[in-house]
């Protein structure tokens, strides 16, 4: 039974110490020459709307595209070694990125507000890379909102897997914003309240499915095999 299983990544599968919100000023500060007024507004929001919402509260004109998303990418990678050193991949991670990798016929990827550069990085820096497939995941370039990257990732999945059309997706992210992407996508959605937004307000938002971590594998793994044969 085919399965698209696609990953929120800060707060979900790791926590990044505040390095992300550094990433964001820093690629501010190259592109306007001086910095912020205030840390960036990210709550699973892209990184188009992200810089955007940057520019816009700081006064700044909006350059194209092209420009942030290299600066987003130069300052991620320049930030490699402090993710590394500061954060952590969430308890349970390693081990149900791990068990639902050996599935044959799901994809496991990720869905994601960062640039694809930015999203290796973060991935990376705690060896969690091999066990998605970073390949046919979605990403802050892709769109400016959140439900819009559940179709990239399907038809990347299609093109580049040859998963189904009508394949079940699950998202498994810990804001509403998440929640939100999977009910305007007709997609299932495994909350997990490992970043700011509580089990009630994730609830609120509509999951049905509210875990408090990752690190019950059996559990998740029961939620994904109940998904995959609907």
């Amino acid at each position: 039974m085919e399965l698209i299983v696609l990953w929120d990544i800060d707060h979900t599968l790791i926590e990044n110490a505040g390095v992300s919100k550094e990433i964001y000023a820093a690629a501010f500060t190259a592109l306007s020459g001086r910095e912020p007024i205030g840390p960036a507004q990210t709550e699973g929001r892209t990184d188009r709307l992200i810089m955007r919402d940057m520019f816009h509260r700081n006064g700044v004109t909006e350059p194209g595209w092209t420009a942030i998303e290299e600066a987003l990418a130069a300052a991620g990678e320049a930030r490699l070694s402090d993710l590394s050193r500061r954060g952590t991949a969430l308890p349970g991670v390693r081990a149900v990125l791990k068990e639902v990798s050996v599935h044959d016929v799901w994809v496991s990827s990720v869905l994601t507000g960062n640039i694809a550069a930015n999203a290796r990085v973060k991935v990376s820096a705690f060896g969690l890379e091999p066990m998605l497939d970073l390949q046919v995941g979605a990403y802050g370039a892709d769109g400016l909102q959140r439900p819009d990257l559940v179709a990239v990732a399907r038809e990347r999945a299609q093109r580049l897997r040859g998963a189904r059309n009508d394949v079940p997706v699950v998202l498994v992210g810990d804001t509403p914003r998440d929640v939100e992407a999977a009910m305007a996508t007709g997609s299932e959605i495994i909350a997990v309240a490992s970043g700011v937004h509580s089990a009630e307000e994730l609830a609120a938002a509509g999951a049905q499915r509210v875990l408090p971590d990752l690190t019950d594998t059996a559990r998740v793994l029961g939620i994904l095999e109940f998904c995959a044969a609907s």
